[in-house]
């Protein structure tokens, strides 16, 4: 039996404002019928670095929190769970999907559109899959190009995340290579297969470069996204954070349109779960000057 510690946890320790793309469309952050810009960055002073400094008061668990993410994906940082244990139901998106820009992410809006997934008998709907360039979580040492949180809730409110890496396609033919406990070496994740539903998606990220602009993205198929996550296990790390073993792909001059509008949005990898979180070592330091 797991042992799971709600994704609030984690949420926590970035909030309020992490909650602006993870949490976008949950309990956690309602989404607002006007997009506002968010008040955080990934980058200089307004970077995770100092999100605690930014406000100490409603940041305080950036302080304290032992149970956080992302992080590098290396032997011993997580535990392997089968793609069974999540029982994964996404429909195919027939009548297509909003795609939206948030300032700090792109998102794809999954409210209503009966995705789900059930972990220890508790089910949990999708309410949004968004994008993070490069990835955040580390497969063992490596940065991948880009990386899709898929967000899911409760009626109980906790979260849930998928997160599946995305390389670039070389051009190579198709194919996957599903590796086992014995199989795995170097790399935690198999090769990548090109995805249809992501590239599409971010094919049309120039129709909302800026933030607040919407589309309508066409019909998704989302039994390619469920096929892709079945054949893999799912890295966990002691938390509600899945990562998948099963990583897919999308053409360079998608990925090129993709960096154009996001820039960069990743934050960095954090210590072991267990372990002082990043921020936490920062934000001492913060009160330490500030004594």
């Amino acid at each position: 039996m797991h042992s799971w510690i709600s994704l609030l946890s984690i949420l926590a320790a970035y909030a309020p404002q992490a909650h602006a793309s993870c949490a976008y469309g949950t309990h956690l952050h309602r989404r607002a019928d006007v997009i506002q810009a968010p008040k955080f960055g990934y980058t200089a002073a307004n970077g995770p670095a100092n999100w605690y400094n930014l406000d100490p008061e409603a940041n305080s668990l950036c302080a304290t929190g032992h149970h956080q993410s992302p992080i590098n994906l290396a032997e011993g940082s997580y535990s392997l769970v089968p793609a069974s244990d999540l029982d994964i139901e996404i429909p195919d998106f027939t009548k297509g999907a909003e795609f939206e820009n948030l300032g700090s992410t792109v998102e794809v809006v999954c409210e209503g559109l009966g995705g789900k997934i059930t972990i220890e008998n508790t089910t949990y709907h999708l309410k949004q899959f968004h994008f993070h360039l490069p990835s955040e979580h580390i497969d063992n040492g490596t940065s991948m190009a880009m990386e899709m949180h898929m967000v899911h809730a409760s009626e109980d409110k906790k979260l849930a995340v998928i997160g599946i890496f995305i390389d670039l396609d070389d051009g190579a033919a198709d194919s996957y290579r599903v590796k086992t406990r014995e199989t795995r070496k170097a790399e935690s994740c198999t090769s990548a297969k090109q995805s249809t539903v992501v590239t599409k998606v971010l094919n049309s990220v120039d129709k909302i470069a800026t933030l607040g602009k919407t589309t309508h993205i066409k019909s998704l198929k989302m039994s390619e996204i469920v096929s892709v996550l079945n054949q893999g296990e799912f890295q966990s790390e002691d938390v509600k954070w899945f990562v998948s073993t099963q990583k897919v792909s999308i053409p360079t001059r998608t990925y090129l349109k993709a960096r154009s509008v996001l820039g960069y949005n990743a934050r960095f990898p954090q210590n072991v779960p267990g372990e002082e979180n990043i921020l936490s070592l920062v934000a001492d330091e913060i009160d330490h000057h500030h004594d």
